[in-house]
């Protein structure tokens, strides 16, 4: 029975190793800065069918596309700016992870700061409302009951 379980876990692993293999050498370049930036590239650029998923881990087939389009780019001898320009022409600033600043996304910067503003301004204006007002009488028992202590 061991027999079994063993042989079934190394014909598993041997599969998947080779499916492994067999990705990774789909899109393969003949220089090494090619290659890491088609994995930077594949990294920023979302898939547009999966939700906050890029093209290096979606499945998806669209996903597998912008990738081959990546590569043919990067063949070409496009530079990180042509392909990252292509691919939002073809499917908009959402497909790029690190979307451009205009009058329609300077909300996602300018939200947070105002955010954080107005929370240290409630803060600082509820402490100074909860200033406890201490009278001359209540300093007068507070000093006699220390001198008396001591």
């Amino acid at each position: 029975m061991n027999r079994l379980v063993c042989t079934l876990v190394i014909l598993m692993l041997s599969c998947f190793g080779s499916l492994a293999l067999a990705t990774e050498d789909k899109f393969h370049f003949d220089e090494p800065k090619k290659d890491a930036l088609f994995l930077e590239l594949t990294k920023e650029l979302r898939c547009p069918k999966c939700q906050n998923q890029n093209i290096a881990d979606s499945d998806a087939m669209i996903a597998v596309d912008l990738k081959r389009k990546v590569y043919e780019l990067l063949q070409k001898g496009n530079d990180r700016q042509q392909v990252i320009d292509f691919m939002k022409q073809r499917y908009g600033d959402f497909v790029y992870y690190q979307p451009p600043v205009n009058p329609m996304t300077i909300w996602l910067w300018v939200l947070p700061i105002l955010f954080i503003v107005v929370a240290v301004v409630g803060v600082v204006m509820t402490r100074k409302r909860q200033a406890p007002e201490i009278s001359n009488e209540q300093l007068a028992k507070a000093q006699a009951i220390l001198e008396r202590d001591e």
